[in-house]
């Protein structure tokens, strides 16, 4: 099957300083696959270069058509759904007016988005700056999910959350990939074992590994300490910010989940 997305030879640039050189990935047409590496090797600003926020050159197909030229906002409208990293919710607005603004198909897929999160239902009239961050993450998916998609681009949904609520995104994910590709951005390597077909692997805003599958990858010792910072064994909880010590939230944040 065709690749939905295909990234060739992908550098890119923020305030003059080189974030991404010469990354070269596909992503398949089905299921998810895991964009992976230590902090600050480049994976936030992969994506963001693919949909153009951030300065770059090389090629970007999307289901067959190149996109790299375009503007932002006509990629998105192409079909590529973005779900960025801290959510970015309308903190004064609804979370009804949240969901409205991120409509752009004629027909939104309303019955989906109730049907994933019922509890956003609930709190349609509430400001979406009074929700748990959890729940914040729950209207940034729906806010992607509401339009047909050929690729959503998700930036590591599960940060600064507490377990239990790490579980009930990737739930969501899991549901949502039954539908629509995902490329996503995940340290918690549990959630990756648990969701991703492949993986990509960053290391110094290169690619240093691809692999077919992601579970296989995380299997390997040596590969994950030498390129993740980690041993990901399957029978050992992993935590919600396994890759490294920094990606960690703070207990504060924890907490504060937590009693939500």
């Amino acid at each position: 099957m065709k690749p939905i997305l295909t990234v060739a030879g992908l550098h890119a640039h923020i305030a003059g300083q080189q974030v991404v050189e010469d990354v070269s990935f596909s992503v398949p047409a089905t299921g998810i696959t895991a964009l992976l590496g230590r902090n600050g090797v480049g994976k936030t600003s992969t994506i963001k270069a693919i949909i153009g926020l951030i300065g770059r050159t090389g090629a970007v197909e999307l289901d067959g058509q190149r996109i790299e030229k375009e503007d932002t906002h006509k990629i998105i409208r192409r079909g590529v759904g973005y779900v960025p990293e801290d959510r970015e919710v309308f903190a004064k607005l609804t979370v009804a007016e949240n969901l409205r603004l991120a409509e752009r198909d004629a027909h939104p897929r309303r019955q989906l988005v109730e049907e994933l999160f019922p509890d956003l239902v609930k709190r349609s009239n509430q400001l979406a700056g009074t929700l748990s961050g959890g729940q914040q993450q729950m209207v940034s998916l729906a806010r992607a999910l509401l339009n047909e998609n050929k690729v959503l681009l998700i930036d590591e949904p599960t940060k600064g959350l507490a377990p239990k609520i790490v579980q009930e995104v990737a739930g969501t994910l899991e549901q949502a990939a039954a539908t629509v590709p995902i490329l996503l951005v995940e340290q918690n390597l549990q959630v990756v074992r648990q969701l991703a077909d492949g993986a990509v692997v960053l290391s110094g805003g290169r690619v240093a590994h691809i692999a077919d599958s992601a579970v296989e990858f995380l299997a390997d010792e040596d590969l994950t300490r030498r390129l993740l910072g980690v041993h990901d064994d399957a029978g050992h909880d992993d935590g919600a910010r396994a890759a490294t010590p920094a990606a960690a939230a703070g207990p504060a944040e924890h907490e504060q989940e937590a009693a939500r």
